[in-house]
């Protein structure tokens, strides 16, 4: 009963996505891997593009996640662009916040210097503040929580790349946005409208 209607929703999904035609010619799973494929491969290609002109790198772990999220599973409220750009600003407060409370600001990262006491509780102090604030305010984005530990462990932690990071969720938000309404999924400009998550999220299981 539970993957009948689990197969309804990924099915109406699908056709959201035009590309139900496509399920008569190929399995679900596989139809549902191009499209994030093909998604993560122009993901990665644009944000690369813009490190090649303005000379700095916009690609950075945790953006990995949150493609993913927007392309696999849209319909979700945590792959609503207000998740992610809300999410993520969080996630990069209280990292930097947990590095200036531990006085770990300009020390080298934690692979360098090795893990001590201060690092320790910056990196549970952000995760745990991060986690906290994003369920208060409502925009939970789980990618978010790889970015604070990125900055709490010391492996970005200068201001104009904390601000380039959030630049370039924000560049991926406008990429979803744009492919998945293209795409025909009734994809919010910013949060999750009434009854959208009750439409079955994207994913093939």
């Amino acid at each position: 009963m539970v993957e009948e209607e689990q197969n309804k929703e990924d099915l109406e999904l699908f056709e959201q996505l035009r590309l139900a035609s496509l399920l008569k010619r190929f399995p679900k799973r596989v139809v549902w891997a191009v499209f994030v494929f093909v998604n993560g491969f122009v993901t990665v290609a644009i944000l690369a593009a813009m490190a090649m002109v303005w000379k700095t790198t916009f690609i950075f772990p945790s953006l990995g996640p949150t493609a993913f999220v927007f392309f696999f599973n849209p319909t979700s409220p945590a792959a609503s662009p207000r998740n992610a750009v809300v999410g993520h600003a969080i996630s990069i407060l209280c990292g930097y916040g947990a590095l200036w409370l531990t006085g770990l600001r300009y020390a080298p990262p934690a692979i360098v210097m090795g893990v001590g006491d201060p690092r320790i509780i910056a990196a549970a102090v952000s995760l745990a503040a991060t986690g906290a604030i994003m369920i208060l305010f409502n925009v939970a984005h789980p990618p978010a929580a790889a970015t604070t530990l990125i900055i709490s462990l010391g492996i970005i932690t200068t201001p104009i790349h904390l601000c380039i990071i959030e630049l370039a969720v924000v560049v991926l938000a406008l990429q979803a946005i744009l492919v998945n309404r293209l795409s025909g999924v009734n994809y919010p400009v910013w949060t999750e409208r009434p009854g959208w998550a009750d439409r079955g999220g994207g994913g093939v299981r």
